[in-house]
């Protein structure tokens, strides 16, 4: 890549692993990016479910969670730095209006493409009253690059990108978000070779 051109941006894209990245924490995995910059990228993993539930994750924090809905959906491995913190990626609160508010959570970062991240406990309380985003993923731990990290790794053929679509996050299968996420680019995993350059 020539050095003058415009740094890659992408954010609310998806980093899908390549079969030839046997890095344990991200082998076949979806990964959400909620930021990329010329500083680095932060990502969550999205298909790769803990042992624990959100009711189980409600009853560590001593919050009820009255949202149905929810109790039974997964908590993720979102990657492994920080893995005792949760994040939690949402629709936005104020959806559709205009102009669009600033989000109801503290510690809230608003995503380019419609999706918010929140670290604050403030979400979990909303979700634990029966109220809070219509759809979210909880995850501990996020996925992070450096400077220049993510775009070497993509060069060498660790990563596929696309552009996200929500509704692989909240409404696909776990099972099958790998090869749906694929499907946006047209691929199915049987196309693709561990061996970089070798079709």
């Amino acid at each position: 890549m020539p050095s003058d051109s415009a740094p890659i941006n992408l954010t609310h894209h998806f980093l899908i692993a390549m079969p030839g990245l046997e890095d344990e924490a991200f082998m076949g995995s979806v990964i959400y990016l909620c930021e990329h910059t010329e500083r680095g990228a932060l990502g969550l993993v999205i298909n790769k479910p803990s042992d624990i539930n959100l009711a189980g994750l409600f009853d560590k924090v001593d919050l009820p969670l009255r949202r149905g809905d929810l109790s039974n959906a997964p908590v993720f491995h979102g990657g492994p730095v920080q893995t005792e913190r949760g994040f939690v990626l949402h629709d936005p609160m104020f959806a559709g209006e205009e102009p669009p508010r600033e989000s109801a959570y503290a510690s809230t970062m608003a995503i380019p493409g419609g999706l918010e991240m929140t670290t604050s406990k403030d979400v979990l309380e909303a979700l634990s009253t029966g109220a809070g985003p219509r759809r979210v993923l909880v995850s501990l731990g996020y996925s992070a690059w450096g400077e220049g990290q993510l775009e070497s790794e993509i060069a060498e053929n660790s990563w596929l990108t696309v552009a996200a679509d929500a509704t692989v996050i909240f409404d696909t299968p776990v099972a099958q978000r790998y090869d749906r996420a694929l499907s946006l680019l047209g691929l199915q995993s049987w196309m693709l070779s561990r061996e970089a350059g070798h079709a």
